[in-house]
């Protein structure tokens, strides 16, 4: 594995883990200010990480939103300059509004190398398809 390779994939890696311990600061530091994020779970694009930071805190708040775990798999990335594509399966339980669910997704990561830092630039889940 190349040195970039290793080092994106330890960015994702800490994406990743903040996410799946539901650890809010730890994760949104992870994304550049004008990152963009696309969900199949949310009708609108999300156009800068305080909007997201926003909708979470709703969840939480309205809905008693808690990431409980998961896990990464089948992960690939592509070095292309200053950017690279981090790519996974990923499988999560998360509670909302009092129920547990297990959901089953793919994700597409995006990070930009600035200032000796890779950060996420954006980030796109969609569902994983049935069969």
């Amino acid at each position: 594995m190349l040195d970039t390779e290793a080092v994106v994939l330890q960015a994702a890696d800490t994406l990743i883990d903040a996410f799946m311990a539901h650890d809010r600061e730890r994760y949104f530091a992870c994304f550049a200010p004008e990152a963009t994020f696309l969900f199949h779970t949310h009708p609108a694009r999300l156009d800068s990480r305080a909007t997201y930071e926003d909708l979470w805190a709703r969840w939480e708040r309205e809905d008693g939103f808690r990431v409980l775990g998961g896990e990464s798999s089948d992960r690939r990335v592509d070095i292309l300059g200053d950017i690279a594509v981090f790519t996974h399966s990923v499988a999560t339980r998360l509670s909302m509004a009092g129920q547990v669910q297990s959901l089953r997704e793919r994700e597409t990561i995006v990070f930009r190398h600035s200032a000796g830092r890779w950060l996420a630039v954006h980030e796109h889940l969609s569902a994983y398809p049935a069969g």
